[in-house]
């Protein structure tokens, strides 16, 4: 493996957690794998990887963006993501209110729901 896939694995770790990115990478397939190697270099270890702006704000940057194309699968993902880089819930929450403004609010009613989902899980354990 590459350095930048070494990095961008350590911070896709920090911040997505071990157990999700070990059941990627382990259930990645030979077609699947190359774009596990991918997302792992670039998207972590390239862009994420940069020390201009931290994860935090990274995590507000995606939440944003993620509403905008109204991915909840990858919203789930990323609240997660948010919370393990110090985003508050109400921190989160604002985001969503403000990509309701800028996204629509059906987006954002479903962005909403999947922090919900997100909350409710960690309150479970």
């Amino acid at each position: 493996m590459t350095d930048k896939f070494e990095k961008g694995l350590g911070i896709r770790k920090q911040v997505l957690g071990d157990e999700y990115v070990n059941r990627s990478l382990e259930s990645a397939d030979d077609f699947s794998m190359p774009l596990q190697k991918l997302v792992t270099e670039y998207c972590w270890g390239e862009i994420w990887g940069r020390e201009t702006l931290d994860l935090k704000t990274r995590s507000i940057i995606n939440l944003s963006m993620i509403t905008a194309l109204n991915r909840p699968h990858e919203l789930k993902l990323h609240v997660r993501g948010a919370l393990n880089n110090g985003l508050s819930r109400e921190e989160i929450r604002e985001v969503l209110l403000q990509a309701a403004i800028y996204c629509g609010v059906p987006a954002a009613i479903d962005a909403f729901r999947v922090a919900r989902e997100v909350f409710d899980e960690v309150d479970a354990g």
